[in-house]
């Protein structure tokens, strides 16, 4: 049933538990239709003005970006998953990932509810809201 319908499988990797529950479902999903997956980490992109005050938090970040794209590699490899990553940096994480999903032709997006971002957003996350609103691929959202 599922052996063609998701060869290519985004999803976005930001540490926390539900991108990890997000993580296994993309996983799930590879080994039924023997497709890849794509990791996507969004790093916050600051104005100009900050950059001197911001640069070790930004190495930082980039550093804890790595280890979980590190930490998914090995995930899906023990499962036989081919993995690949994509770090960005940008100012709206939504417009990244729907942006990414769409050029790169992707059968489905897979984001977890609720994520490290803004505590404001009640029940599904900001990122995951936004891209459920925005994308014209597939999203599952994972709780």
């Amino acid at each position: 049933m599922l052996q063609n319908r998701f060869k290519k499988i985004l999803v976005g990797i930001d540490g926390s538990a539900n991108s990890i529950r997000g993580l296994n479902q993309a996983i799930s999903l590879a080994r039924q239709s023997q497709g890849t997956i794509t990791g996507i980490h969004v790093l916050p992109e600051f104005p100009p003005s900050y950059e001197i005050d911001i640069k070790s938090y930004r190495a930082q970040l980039s550093k804890q970006g790595k280890k979980f794209m590190a930490s998914a590699k090995t995930s899906a490899a023990r499962h036989g998953i081919e993995f690949h990553e994509k770090i960005a940096s940008s100012k709206n994480a939504v417009d990244t990932i729907v942006g990414f999903a769409s050029k790169n032709k992707f059968d489905v997006i897979i984001i977890g509810s609720r994520g490290l971002g803004s505590p404001n957003a009640n029940y599904v996350g900001s990122v995951a809201h936004g891209v459920v609103n925005n994308s014209k691929v597939p999203v599952l959202v994972v709780k």
